[in-house]
C-alpha cells in the first residue's frame, strides 16, 4: 500500500535551493516533484527518502512546518571587509560533522575526568603576535627554525600535524564532505575552519589546497585556539580579512614559519625567494607572503608568485588524476587521534560499534580494518 504524506511545498523549493541546485532546472527534470510544490500530487514516504538523498538533506527536515534558520555558530571571514555565518551546504555540512565529532569527544574526555587545555584562549587580540608564536613554540617544545630538519614540505606537514595533536588539538584534513568524491568543498570558499572549546579543539583543513597553504592555513587556525576564537576563512592569495584578530592570526602563523629576524639577514646576503625557501624547509609562497609581510617585495611581486605557483600547482593536480591509498586519506580525514578515542570508548562498552561507524564515516568491515591495520 503506498502511503501518501503532507508536506509544506515551501520546504521542497527550499531544499532544491539549499543543495545549490537551479530551481527550474531541477523541476524540469523531475516533474514529479515539480507537482507536489504545487500540491497537484503528493509523495511517497518511498519517494521522499529519494529525494531527501539527492538533495542531500536530513529526512526529518521535511516534516517540519517552515523551513529550520540554519547558520553556523562563528564568523565565515573573507579576504576583504566581508564576514558572514552563511556558507554553502558542504561546507556547512562539513562543519555540522566536525561539531559532532567535537560533542562526543568533548564528553568522553571529560567522563574521563581530562583537564582542560590550559592554552585554549590563553591570550587575546591585544597580545603581541611575538609573544603567542613564543608561547606556541613552547607548548610544542618546537626551536624557532624547527622546520629546517626537513627535507620536504610533506615531511615538514606532517611533523607539524602530529606534534599539534598530541598537546590535544584534532585535525581534518579533507577535499570532500566525509567521503563523498561528489560533494568537493572548494579552495575559494573554505581553507579551514577552527572550532574552539576548551576539552578538545578541532581543526579542519582544505586538502584539496596546496600543502603549502595547508601549513600556513594549520598555523592560522591554531593562533586561533590560543585566542579562544573559533572561525572560517577563504585566505584568498594567502591574505587575511580586513579584521583584527586574523589580521593577529595571519601575523602569529608567518612568524612561527618564518622569523622575520632570520629571514631579514638572509635576505640580506641574497634576496631570492628560492635561496630562502632551502633554508627554512618551508614552500616558497610562504616566503613570498612573510617578504610581503616585511616589505622585502612588492604586492605586485608577491601576486605574481602567488599565482604562478598556484597555477602550476593546478596543473600538477591535474596530471596526476584521483586514486589513491584510501586507509592513508581516512587517516588524515578522520585523525588518528580521534579515531584512537572512538576505538578506545568502543572497547571500553562505551560506544556502540554502529555509533563508531556514524561518527567517524567508516562503516562495517572498512572501520574495523581501519582500526587494527591502519591506526597505529
Amino acid at each position: 500500500m503506498r502511503t501518501e504524506v503532507t508536506i509544506n511545498p515551501n520546504l521542497i523549493t527550499w531544499a532544491i535551493t539549499r543543495a545549490g541546485l537551479d530551481r527550474d532546472e531541477f523541476l524540469n527534470s523531475h516533474p514529479i516533484i515539480q507537482k507536489w510544490i504545487e500540491e497537484v500530487k503528493k509523495p511517497t514516504v518511498k519517494q521522499l527518502e529519494a529525494f531527501a538523498t539527492k538533495v542531500h538533506i536530513p529526512f526529518g527536515y521535511l516534516f517540519m512546518p517552515e523551513p529550520p534558520q540554519e547558520t553556523i555558530p562563528f564568523p565565515f571571514f573573507r579576504t576583504g571587509t566581508t564576514t558572514t555565518n552563511k556558507v554553502s551546504l558542504n561546507v556547512f555540512d562539513t562543519i555540522q560533522i566536525l561539531q559532532r565529532r567535537q560533542d562526543w569527544i568533548t564528553d568522553y574526555l571529560i567522563d574521563n575526568e581530562q583537564n582542560e587545555l590550559s592554552f585554549v584562549g590563553k591570550f587575546n587580540q591585544n597580545t603581541k603576535a611575538n609573544v603567542v608564536v613564543e608561547d606556541i613554540r613552547t607548548t610544542l617544545g618546537l626551536q624557532a627554525n624547527w622546520a629546517c630538519d626537513f627535507a620536504t614540505l610533506e615531511e615538514t606537514l606532517n611533523f607539524i600535524t602530529s606534534k599539534i595533536e598530541e598537546i590535544g588539538v584534532f585535525i581534518n584534513f579533507n577535499g570532500v564532505v566525509e567521503n563523498n568524491t561528489h560533494r568537493p568543498i572548494s579552495v575559494d570558499e573554505c581553507r579551514g575552519f577552527v572550532l574552539v572549546n576548551q576539552q578538545a579543539p578541532f581543526m579542519f583543513i582544505n586538502a584539496a589546497d596546496a600543502k603549502a597553504a595547508q601549513l600556513f592555513t594549520i598555523i592560522h587556525e591554531l593562533a586561533h585556539i590560543w585566542l579562544g576564537e573559533s572561525a572560517g576563512f577563504d585566505n584568498l592569495n594567502l591574505l587575511p580579512a580586513n579584521n583584527p584578530m586574523e589580521k593577529l592570526c595571519d601575523a602569529i602563523a608567518a612568524e612561527f614559519l618564518v622569523p622575520a629576524s632570520t629571514l631579514i639577514d638572509i635576505w640580506k646576503d641574497k634576496p631570492s625567494i628560492d635561496y630562502a625557501k632551502r633554508y627554512f624547509k618551508v614552500s616558497p609562497i610562504v616566503i613570498a607572503r612573510r617578504a610581503l609581510d616585511l616589505n622585502l617585495i612588492s604586492k605586485n611581486d608577491f601576486f605574481t608568485f602567488y599565482n604562478n605557483y598556484m597555477e602550476s600547482f593546478k596543473q600538477k593536480k591535474e596530471n596526476q588524476g584521483s586514486g589513491g591509498d584510501f586507509y592513508a586519506t581516512a587517516r588524515k580525514r578522520v585523525s588518528v587521534s580521534f579515531a584512537s578515542y572512538v576505538n578506545q570508548a568502543v572497547n571500553q562498552n562505551k560506544l556502540l560499534y554502529r555509533d563508531a561507524y556514524k561518527i567517524t564515516g567508516l562503516k562495517g568491515d572498512t572501520y574495523q580494518k581501519f582500526v587494527t591495520q591502519h591506526l597505529h
